[in-house]
């Protein structure tokens, strides 16, 4: 991933498009560098989670290109690579498994991440999350915990509780959850181990309950 990441810092010190187009070739080197390995990771992750079998990196990854035409930050292009593999590709509802490279300071998301389930469901599916999380609370506490390593993302939770749901409920923190989300936080050492593809596996493998249960939620709301 040094390759990535060092394209990345140089990105960051000169994103603009004509420093871009001079240096095309860079970033097609680190883009065939990221796309190689998100589909070794694909097939690391489809040994415990088949539903991902059949993609390909073209179904998990962005472009490169930001939309500023609504942004007050100006900057043409990303500075991170990422990558969301989960049944039927990026754009699916379904909960699954995002790999994040972006150097520290970078503002997206400030860092490295790996992060396991929902991003901003839709209302709906997030309704039927939250009924499951009330009606089998202690599943769904059990799918969190055996995520070592991993947290919840608290970004934008709710203060209170959900009109509807008990506000002295043991899982209350659950239902206040907006993206209902594990992440693990990771440096330069773990992205440019070479273990890297091997390590993040495991790492996810252990998210697997979690999105499975979340993915549970997914299909009964599509199906009401």
């Amino acid at each position: 991933m040094k390759e990535v990441i060092d394209f990345l810092h140089l990105l960051h010190a000169n994103n603009n498009r004509p420093w871009f187009q001079a240096n095309r070739d860079l970033y097609d080197a680190a883009n065939n560098r990221f796309n190689a390995f998100v589909d070794d990771l694909i097939a690391g992750i489809a040994t415990f989670d088949p539903s991902v079998a059949h993609l390909t990196a073209s179904d998990c990854t962005y472009r490169i290109y930001r939309d500023v035409r609504f942004s007050p930050n100006k900057m043409p292009y990303k500075t991170h690579f990422a990558a969301y593999i989960c049944a039927w590709g990026k754009k699916s509802p379904y909960a699954g498994y995002y790999f994040h490279v972006e150097p520290p300071g970078f503002g997206y998301l400030n860092g490295h991440q790996l992060v396991t389930g929902l991003y901003a469901p839709a209302g709906p599916i997030l309704k039927s999350v939250r009924e499951d999380i009330l009606h089998n609370g202690d599943n769904f506490h059990a799918a969190v915990q055996a995520a070592h390593g991993f947290v919840t993302e608290t970004t934008d939770a709710l203060k209170r509780v959900p009109v509807g749901y008990p506000a002295d409920y043991i899982y209350a923190d659950y239902l206040r959850m907006k993206h209902p989300c594990l992440v693990k936080y990771v440096d330069d050492s773990f992205m440019l181990s070479p273990d890297l593809l091997s390590n993040t596996v495991e790492a996810f493998s252990r998210t697997a309950p979690f999105a499975a249960t979340l993915n549970n939620s997914v299909a009964f709301a599509l199906d009401s």
